[in-house]
């Protein structure tokens, strides 16, 4: 086997290999500018935070840091950053900003910390020297060596070092250095014969990126002995991907959807791994495997869903299978369901008429024009609460028997194979082909009475006929022998060959006499009835909902898209009605109204979250005053203010009355 002679790769301690007291690590010129905002800082906080709390094997990994060794004779020996520079300046600014809390308190620590920023042999420069557009200022902070004029200067180097002053506690300080002694990455150095510029380009435009499921495989066994990795592999992970094979990573979103009730998707983001890292961040040995049990039962519930026809039980195998057909978003909801089914929480017949609501409401919705994406991780937080509570939330969106009877009666019937066999009494499997009784482009000779043909017709008799071409009354299903024979034929030929087909609703369009407008009508009024008793409304709210959409299911949207000033029509706050355009106006408009009406909630949540209020303007931005000693920082970004606005209304326990109406152009964002 051959070996790399230009890579070498060791796994480090990253505070060993930065306090090394040779360690000089330069980023070279065609390093892009340093861009981690302030909601990164915070990742990297809490899970220095979250690590420091584990026992003492416990290790956090931060990836690699890929340099090569400085080539120039003309200068001191040093390792050039090819990547690894964002994390590496990240961490120097919360070293410096841990230094400078406690440097007259613990002279002792102050001392290791200060190994890591500076060489002993040059105390007055960093250990990490950014590009010479913007070292000065970097070394300025680090170093403690700002100016009276620096203090309104705007950089993210004074951004983020305020933000970590702002954050860490003195009494707290000995925790963060024990999480920062718990850092480890794989320090990759290449030899003289490697292109440094041309791998930092591979490495930053090019490869395939791991797909979510992958990073949660490996998240899961990161860690882990090789014992205990062959027995999380074999007994769980492999029946998991066997009962879900290409839809892995669709079972992975509809189980954390179905977890937490909350969308995870974001846009541009590896939304399902984040979510899952969020509501696992530390699996020891025995927790994995209890999780894991139950990621395997979900799983085998994921199969059924992905093939109803393997279901034990025949009423539960239909229902799957209309989940299916009518809308795959709602599997977080029926696996929630099943999965209580098996354990006794839900009797059969409360598990049925659940799913027979779902069904009803997918079906009207997609009747009278409605998106039905984005709607399940309501009904998962309704299902929380129990039955009635589930009715009701299904019931407040599912579209009225007025509304339906106008969509059916102009509207392209959906899914039409499936509804006309309901109606008919068959399974949605029956191999009977779609028949359009007037065909949907018929021939010059067509014939709806057999004495007027289609050419003699006027442009708006024709117009009035092709427009109710797709709809209920003018469909039906045949046998294959059937459709052959009766394909675009005049309806007196099709009358007759109906009459022998086995499908009752079929022989009922035999005893037409003649075929148009009229007679499409008359059997769309008829077969609504029978749709109308076949997928009923819960009968638990009268009104519809506007289309609105809960808070805690707002689509959360990367940096600031295009059009995110008009992204709202109006805002249902408890009852009230509010003209919010965008999430930066919601966003200010919930922290001023809850510190009138909750303040405890925004103090607690603030608190715990570690912002967005703050006693003191500690950083330059666009501040808010909330009161004398409370501002409110209105520089995140879009998904950060959201998410803001969702914890802290939670924390007010004000979430569920608090609506969204999206606008043209909030729908149409991506």
């Amino acid at each position: 086997m051959s070996t790399a002679t230009n890579v070498e790769a060791t796994a480090v301690n990253t505070i060993d290999w930065l306090s090394a007291s040779d360690t000089t690590i330069v980023v070279p010129v065609y390093q892009r500018q340093y861009r981690w905002d302030i909601g990164g800082c915070e990742q990297l906080l809490g899970d220095i935070r979250a690590v420091s709390q584990t026992d003492a094997d416990s290790t956090h990994f931060i990836g690699s840091i890929l340099s090569t060794a400085s080539t120039s004779a003309d200068d001191e020996a040093h390792l050039v950053l090819i990547d690894g520079q964002q994390r590496i300046t990240t961490l120097m600014l919360l070293i410096a900003a841990l230094h400078h809390t406690l440097r007259d308190d613990d002279p002792t620590l102050a001392a290791e910390l200060e190994r890591v920023l500076v060489r002993e042999d040059s105390p007055d420069r960093t250990k990490l020297r950014p590009h010479r557009a913007w070292a000065e200022v970097f070394e300025s902070v680090v170093l403690d060596r700002r100016a009276l004029g620096d203090a309104q200067r705007e950089s993210r180097f004074d951004d983020n070092y305020a933000f970590f002053r702002s954050q860490i506690r003195p009494d707290e300080a000995a925790a963060i250095w024990r999480g920062l002694r718990k850092l480890e990455h794989v320090s990759i150095t290449l030899g003289t014969g490697a292109n440094a510029q041309q791998i930092f380009e591979s490495l930053n435009s090019t490869g395939e990126p791991l797909r979510d499921h992958e990073l949660i495989h490996n998240y899961v066994l990161m860690g882990l002995s090789h014992a205990e990795q062959r027995e999380i592999e074999t007994e769980y992970w492999l029946p998991i991907e066997e009962n879900t094979a290409e839809q892995i990573g669709a079972f992975w979103r509809d189980y954390l959807v179905m977890l937490t009730g909350r969308e995870v998707l974001v846009e541009g983001e590896r939304g399902v791994y984040d979510a899952f890292r969020h509501e696992f961040p530390r699996l020891d040995v025995a927790t994995l495997r209890a999780h894991a049990a139950d990621w395997r039962e979900l799983s085998e519930i994921y199969r059924l869903l992905l093939s109803p026809r393997e279901a034990p039980d025949a009423a539960i195998s239909s229902r799957f299978a209309a989940v299916s057909i009518l809308g795959r978003g709602m599997y977080p909801l029926a696996m929630r369901l099943y999965r209580d089914h098996l354990h006794g929480d839900l009797p059969a017949s409360d598990l049925l008429a659940s799913l027979d609501d779902v069904e009803s409401l997918l079906l009207r919705r997609t009747v009278v024009g409605l998106p039905i994406d984005r709607l399940v991780a309501r009904f998962c937080r309704a299902a929380d609460l129990g039955r009635d509570a589930l009715l009701r939330a299904i019931a407040r969106i599912t579209p009225s028997d007025e509304r339906t009877r106008v969509g059916l009666r102009y509207g392209e019937l959906p899914h039409p194979h499936f509804v006309l066999a309901r109606l008919a009494g068959l399974s949605p499997d029956e191999p009977l082909d779609l028949d359009h009784v007037m065909p949907v482009s018929p021939s010059d000779d067509w014939s709806g009475d057999g004495d007027r043909r289609w050419a003699e017709f006027t442009e708006d008799q024709q117009n009035a006929h092709r427009a109710l071409a797709a709809t209920l009354g003018n469909l039906t299903l045949v046998e294959p022998p059937l459709a052959e024979q009766v394909f675009d034929a005049s309806f007196a030929a099709k009358r007759s060959a109906y009459a022998g087909s086995g499908v009752a609703l079929t022989r009922e369009v035999s005893e037409a006499q003649s075929w148009g407008t009229s007679q499409i009508g008359a059997r769309t009024e008829s077969l609504t009835g029978r749709f109308m008793e076949t997928w009923r409304r819960p009968a638990v709210v009268g009104v519809d909902d506007d289309n609105l959409t809960p808070i805690l299911d707002a689509k959360k949207r990367r940096g600031w898209p295009r059009g995110w000033q008009r992204e709202f029509d109006y805002v249902e706050y408890r009852g009230e009605h509010w003209e919010v355009p965008d999430v930066r106006y919601l966003f200010n408009r919930v922290f001023k109204r809850l510190w009138a009406d909750s303040r405890d909630s925004v103090i607690d949540f603030s608190a715990r979250r570690g912002g967005p209020v703050y006693p003191a303007q500690a950083w330059n931005g666009h501040w808010d005053e909330l009161a004398p000693g409370h501002h409110l920082y209105m520089g995140w970004d879009s998904k950060y203010m959201l998410s803001a606005v969702q914890g802290v209304l939670e924390e007010a326990g004000w979430a569920s009355e608090v609506f969204v109406k999206y606008s043209y152009i909030g729908d149409a964002m991506r």
